[in-house]
């Protein structure tokens, strides 16, 4: 049989086994989206901010893990790809600003039931092309009925520049078919200088109106508390006792 023919016959089954195999990284995905939202909804409740400004999953296609397997040469069995393509199951964050990215990051590597496999810090080191974000490889427990998996999740953090520049460059790329003229790769690392730019920007508009933010609540209870020892010297005065006299 020839080799062409005898790989195609592989892949047709792996296919099948693959989608029971995808099960497992579904559940996976649902229980990190689920940590995120409880997060997001945790700020928005008590801290009265919500850093969060999208989030987004993907599976992987099978055809798309079979096209991985022959381009890296990896062997065609279920364990080899679980444990060689960590990219199968992936979430990504959007973030109004830099900071936030770090303080979930944390939160993050703090949740007991998560193991962080690997961080890969593009924004503190940028790819060469200009891209900018925070990769975290996570290992995810699955509870079956009958055992339990451990699973990969990468999970992409970005600012929402940072998402903008990588969509476009993400467009460009597969437009010209992974051969991008040099004219606009210079021009895509221009913009994410740019990008990066602007995020600075931002992050300290935010700072200060934050401080302005503070300052207004010190002035509001400084004059509440001044309104309060006006009011009960007056009592005192008149000879009407307060609930502290009582």
């Amino acid at each position: 049989m020839p080799l062409d023919q005898s790989f195609e016959q592989q892949a047709k089954q792996l296919k099948v086994e693959l989608t029971r195999f995808m099960m497992a990284y579904r559940f996976a995905l649902d229980e990190v989206e689920t940590k995120v939202k409880i997060l997001k909804e945790e700020f928005h409740l008590i801290h009265e901010y919500n850093p969060i400004e999208h989030i987004n999953t993907r599976l992987k296609s099978p055809e798309s893990i079979i096209a991985k397997i022959q381009k890296r040469q990896i062997p065609l069995d279920l364990v080899s790809i679980k444990e060689n393509i960590q990219d199968i199951a992936g979430i990504r964050i959007t973030y109004s600003f830099e900071s936030d990215i770090y303080r979930i990051q944390e939160m993050i590597c703090k949740q007991e039931d998560l193991k962080v496999v690997k961080i890969k810090d593009y924004i503190q080191q940028p790819k060469e092309s200009g891209y900018r974000s925070l990769h975290l490889i996570l290992q995810v427990p699955v509870f079956l009925s009958d055992r339990t998996e451990n699973v990969y999740v990468e999970m992409q953090i970005r600012t929402i520049a940072m998402d903008f520049w990588a969509s476009l460059e993400h467009k460009i790329y597969y437009k010209y078919n992974k051969d991008i003229p040099a004219y606009l790769s210079n021009q895509l690392v221009e913009a994410a200088h740019t990008a990066a730019l602007l995020d600075k920007k931002m992050e300290k508009l935010n700072e200060e109106v934050n401080i302005l933010k503070n300052q207004q609540e010190d002035a509001v209870y400084d004059y509440r508390s001044l309104q309060t020892t006006k009011l009960f010297a007056a009592l005192q005065q008149i000879a009407i006792p307060s609930s502290k006299e009582e």
